[in-house]
């Protein structure tokens, strides 16, 4: 077989598998669909050069919303970044929250043959304040020895997208789980819980071994609004009433509990919930908790309102100040 004709055949048998005519294939990403308020592997598929000639550059522009961008390198490519603030901030992983970031991702310096095909990669996130059923595009100049195509078009409403000559690949976006239990190409995440408004990560509570004790709730909470949000409280049918409480330590080293009415959480910031601070209580418990259930509450915010929570249940363990309440003085 001739070796040219079998190299164009391997490009037009890749073109195929991404669901791409070989004769007018664009460049597109390979899953065209990803969920909010989780990490989402951008893989750009470049299938041909700018009539004949090599690609000798590859930039993608990334749209509002795609957060914490960071692409994987390319043996023989330079990688450049560009920079900038976000419209606003967006929650992330345990109770960060992500005011500027990449703006654009530049390959350059490489040379793909137009008989071959490549991929060019980036790992992000799609935060949780977009909505369900929006389309995103990733605008993307491919450069050449000779030329350039700019594939950033996109259809009106009405148009047909099959007629446009350079699309921009599109990215839809579906609805999130309630309850997120892996990063994706995030290593580390522990468990979230989401309103797309307010994010609570790693919660957590301790084991109890009698009905009508104190439980203590954990975990970071991080305002993705715009406004400033307000902790009022909360609920749970495994307790006869849930309360916030602050544990402090005065000079002495005398450690005091007292009830907190309110947590203010200002715009693009978060709380920290943990034993010696401030914390949860979960009072009067129906049940005993036990390691390796779940305890289920609700936390109630003046803005973003009810917002369901898991808490894991842990061994029980650790010093008078991680929440046990019998050895702590309440100022009500």
């Amino acid at each position: 077989m001739d070796t040219g004709f079998a190299r164009r055949l391997a490009v037009a048998i890749c073109a195929t598998a991404l669901g791409i005519g070989a004769a007018h294939a664009h460049v597109a990403l390979e899953k065209k669909d990803a969920k909010l308020g989780a990490g989402y592997k951008a893989v750009f598929g470049v299938p041909h050069g700018c009539k004949g000639a090599a690609t000798t550059e590859v930039r993608i522009d990334i749209p509002e919303g795609v957060i914490a961008v960071k692409p994987m390198p390319k043996p023989g490519w330079k990688l450049s970044l560009e920079k900038g603030p976000y419209a606003r901030s967006y929650a992330f992983y345990h109770g960060e929250s992500k005011n500027e970031g990449v703006r654009s991702v530049t390959w350059s310096g490489g040379e793909l043959s137009d008989d071959y095909f490549d991929q060019f990669v980036l790992s992000t996130f799609i935060a949780g304040e977009l909505e369900a059923g929006t389309k995103l595009a990733f605008p993307v100049t491919q450069k050449c020895a000779s030329g350039e195509m700019r594939w950033n078009e996109v259809a009106a409403e009405g148009q047909d997208p099959h007629a446009l000559e350079y699309p921009a690949p599109q990215l839809l976006l579906v609805a999130g789980d309630e309850h997120h239990h892996g990063h994706g190409d995030h290593a580390g995440h522990t468990g979230s819980t989401s309103s797309h408004e307010i994010t609570l990560t790693s919660p957590w509570t301790r084991a109890v071994s009698n009905a009508g004790g104190v439980g203590a709730g954990y975990g970071t909470i991080a305002n993705g609004q715009e406004t400033t949000d307000v902790l009022l409280g909360g609920s749970s049918d495994a307790a006869d009433r849930v309360e916030l409480h602050e544990t402090s330590i005065n000079a002495e080293g005398v450690a005091s509990m007292k009830k907190v009415d309110t947590a203010e959480i200002a715009p693009g910031k978060s709380i920290e919930l943990k034993p010696g601070g401030m914390h949860l209580m979960f009072i009067g418990l129906k049940a005993p908790l036990k390691e390796g259930e779940t305890l289920k509450a609700k936390l109630k915010f003046r803005n973003a309102g009810d917002v369901d929570v898991e808490f894991p249940v842990k061994a029980a363990g650790g010093t008078a100040s991680d929440g046990h309440h019998q050895h702590m003085h309440h100022d009500h």
